[in-house]
């Protein structure tokens, strides 16, 4: 079965490329389920009930997240009642659930996890432990398990990659916003890529409008983080995942350049 995995949706440029492509690309493309991470999908910093319940009516099955889901404080009560929202599981007391089982399109129940990184990212308990602790309490019977690791550093996300190999069907990195070239199945079976990319504007600085970045570097100065809308880009893979081992067959890259 065909997973979709969109990274990062930034602000409304990210929401109108997925709105306009999505459901081209899940009925091209064969997908049983779509997932996306979605921490920056108001204006660049949070997510918002109103803009969750946006995404999951273009027809995603699931949204992940990472350290900028705290931003809109609504989104707090918010989780009691969406559960399809995660938020990294390894933050040790916080609103929320970092995994989730669903079924997909064709039947066949998958697990999706979040968990994020702890170098240069507020302080959380371990995702390696986390990660051990969720797989062990995870049914057996479930064999598609797919994992968004939201991480800063590339060495973090790619010894995740290897910790969970054989383990999971897949882990994708996320936070960076800038797509890598390392897509790839491990030895064990399990795909893996360690920045999906953002899903947003990139004539900007990750996001951000260049001039305000660029002046900062210039300063050191404080600057207002504004969300560009130029140059949106949807970046995403997509999983081939043989569902009787939740191996996975294939991982490719997929992108849509918008207008």
């Amino acid at each position: 079965m065909n997973i979709l995995f969109i990274g990062d949706i930034f602000a409304s440029a990210g929401r109108r490329i997925v709105a306009d492509h999505l459901q081209d690309i899940v009925q091209s493309n064969r997908i049983e389920l779509a997932v996306a991470n979605a921490e920056n999908a108001a204006g660049g910093f949070g997510i918002t009930p109103a803009i969750a319940e946006e995404l999951f009516g273009m027809g995603l099955d699931v949204l992940t997240s990472g350290n900028h889901v705290w931003d809109k404080r609504d989104v707090y009560e918010y989780f009691k009642r969406q559960p399809r929202l995660l938020r990294p599981a390894n933050y040790p007391d916080a609103p929320g659930c970092g995994v989730i089982v669903v079924r997909a399109r064709n039947g066949v129940e998958c697990a999706v996890i979040n968990l994020q990184g702890r170098t240069y990212m507020p302080v959380t308990d371990c995702p390696f432990r986390k990660a051990d602790q969720l797989l062990d309490n995870i049914d057996p019977s479930i064999k598609i398990r797919f994992v968004d690791f939201h991480a800063e550093v590339t060495s973090e996300k790619i010894a995740m990659g290897w910790y969970l190999d054989g383990r999971v069907s897949a882990v994708v990195g996320t936070h960076t916003h800038v797509p890598t070239a390392d897509t790839r199945i491990l030895p064990g079976g399990t795909a893996y890529q360690t920045d999906c990319g953002m899903t947003g504007p990139y004539q900007s600085v990750i996001g951000v409008e260049t001039e305000i970045i660029v002046h900062r570097f210039l300063t050191g100065l404080p600057v207002r983080m504004e969300a560009s809308r130029q140059g949106p880009e949807l970046h995403a893979v997509i999983v081939d995942v043989d569902e009787a081992t939740g191996k996975a067959r294939t991982i490719r890259r997929h992108s849509v350049h918008g207008d």
